[in-house]
């Protein structure tokens, strides 16, 4: 069964739309894909809680804005995209509920969007839509800051993939699938998992350093032990420090081309990773994908 089968583009017709698309373009000719455009229009009452929120509501012809919203779809990278079967799709609602529906009724496998621009600041925000989409749907969600230099359409390439860990029972999934897509593309993959300052160090006070150390091996032998479990044959990495910041140090420092992690479960206790994948995904220096 191929990993991926179905992707699913929310667009709002924004320059780094474009870059998200062009990546779910490479990704869906890769895969030989089925790629679906979604743009979900908002009435302009909709940012209040209701529509009598207006005392007196502005004339407004929906038809005719409905018509030229859909033409704006066609159009969108409609050249770019010629050679391959999009689908494009005109819905209304609120855009995080929509989109999640639709990825479910469609059983799409893969959900491309942008999160909020990227620069020294902006890095650190994460569109709200793009959140509400990362906590509610079930498929992978691939997105970042930094969509701006998508792969060429006919060749695209992933050379470094990071797998990030929490050691929870649902890092195996996440694993597997970042190796099934290694294996697509015939990458490297390396694992990593953070060990938070918080088992160093309290209020300033450090614990005793061989503590630490027997934490860091631990981890390595029980990554390990999940590499030899899905014959993945890759660096581990451990980092100590805020979770957030130790992924991105070793995107970094293995000039990683896309981070894999996981989202944990809906229900129960929030695994650490989870608890930290927004962050994560806030300040990657790559494109991440949310298992």
């Amino acid at each position: 069964m191929a990993l991926i089968s179905r992707i699913l583009v929310p667009v709002v017709f924004s320059e780094r739309c474009q870059d998200a698309t062009r990546y779910a373009a490479a990704l869906a000719c890769r895969f030989h894909c089925d790629l679906t455009l979604l743009h979900v229009f908002s009435q302009p009452w909709a940012a209040y809680s209701s529509p009598e929120g207006y005392a007196t509501p502005p004339p407004y012809d929906l038809e005719s804005t409905l018509a030229q919203v859909q033409e704006e779809l066609d159009g969108f990278l409609a050249d770019e995209l010629r050679t391959l079967p999009v689908r494009r799709v005109l819905s209304e609602g609120d855009p995080a509920s929509v989109i999640a529906q639709y990825a479910c009724s469609e059983n799409c496998d893969l959900i491309v969007m942008p999160t909020h621009g990227y620069g020294p600041f902006r890095r650190f925000l994460l569109g709200s839509v793009t959140a509400k989409v990362l906590h509610d749907v079930s498929c992978p969600v691939f997105t970042g800051p930094h969509l701006e230099h998508p792969p060429a359409l006919e060749s695209p390439r992933f050379q470094k993939i990071l797998c990030a860990l929490d050691l929870r029972p649902e890092s195996h999934g996440v694993l597997e699938w970042a190796s099934r897509f290694a294996s697509e593309f015939g990458s490297e993959i390396a694992t990593v998992h953070a060990i938070p300052d918080s088992t160093n160090r309290l209020e300033g006070i450090y614990f005793d350093p061989q503590w630490r150390t027997d934490l860091a091996a631990n981890a390595r032998q029980e990554m390990a032990s999940r590499q030899a479990e899905l014959k993945v044959q890759g660096e581990i990495l451990i980092e100590v420090g805020d979770v957030p910041g130790a992924v991105r140090s070793a995107a970094e420092a293995s000039a990683a081309d896309l981070v894999v992690i996981g989202r944990g479960c809906a229900h129960g206790m929030l695994g650490r990773l989870r608890a930290n994948a927004y962050g994560i995904v806030r300040e990657s220096c790559c494109p991440v994908v949310a298992v």
